[in-house]
């Protein structure tokens, strides 16, 4: 048993309390408890040395836990089953020039700055949701830790940006601005979302899923015909 490991999910678990907390008091972008207390952890795993191979000994099982908090974006989903039935075209639209556009937009990127074959992969499979971009990152041949990290930053990025982009574009539709959302930021857009308007988080919820889901399915072809052609 390592003492450090269970001090680390105790902190974990302190600190996510307390940033909630925190962030209910101060609603703030950079006090999101998804922003904030990593970087708060990161911060004293750097400063107490402690590496990541320790911290993720009691910590891992919470990855996993990403799955079926995905899954549980469903509820809202079925009750708002009408409109995305009024709306699928453009639902699905979406989601294929989305997931399309992250894909070469993030090749291009690693081409740009020489990564290698790995990291490249990692990158273009940070479209989706991080239980879907595990998955998918591991049947290309990408890293399971860097796919991770790419995907909180493009969340983060998203969420911090999102109010002035979607004011600059002038989205007056509430189901293009959860669209936006959940394609682009995912977990942390899809709450984001909620924060905004409920029918927001709905969209984002579903196009999230559903992003997630068409990756899974048509990811790999995609990824290996843009590596191979482009």
């Amino acid at each position: 048993m390592n003492l450090i490991a269970i001090l680390c999910f105790i902190g974990t678990f302190i600190a996510y309390i307390l940033g909630k907390k925190l962030y209910q008091k101060y609603p703030y972008t950079l006090l999101a408890p998804g922003i904030f207390v990593p970087f708060v952890i990161i911060l004293l795993m750097v400063i107490f040395n402690i590496s990541y191979d320790t911290y993720m000994i009691e910590n891992q099982w919470l990855i996993w836990m990403l799955g079926p908090a995905t899954l549980a974006f469903a509820m809202p989903i079925y009750e708002y089953r009408k409109v995305i039935k009024k709306h699928v075209l453009s639902i699905s639209l979406g989601i294929v020039v989305g997931m399309t556009a992250g894909v070469m937009s993030s090749f291009y990127l690693a081409k740009l700055f020489s990564f290698n074959q790995e990291t490249t992969y990692s990158l273009m499979a940070r479209s989706i949701s991080t239980p879907f971009a595990m998955e998918l990152t591991s049947n290309i041949g990408g890293s399971v830790e860097l796919v991770i990290l790419f995907t909180m930053i493009t969340g983060v990025a998203g969420v911090a940006m999102a109010d002035m982009i979607l004011l600059a574009l002038k989205l007056n539709s509430r189901f293009a601005q959860g669209a936006a959302l959940g394609n682009s930021a995912h977990g942390f857009g899809t709450s984001k979302a909620f924060i905004r308007h409920r029918e927001e988080g709905v969209i984002a919820c579903l196009t999230m899923v559903l992003a997630g889901v068409f990756m899974m399915l048509f990811g790999p072809v995609i990824i290996r015909f843009v590596v191979t052609y482009l």
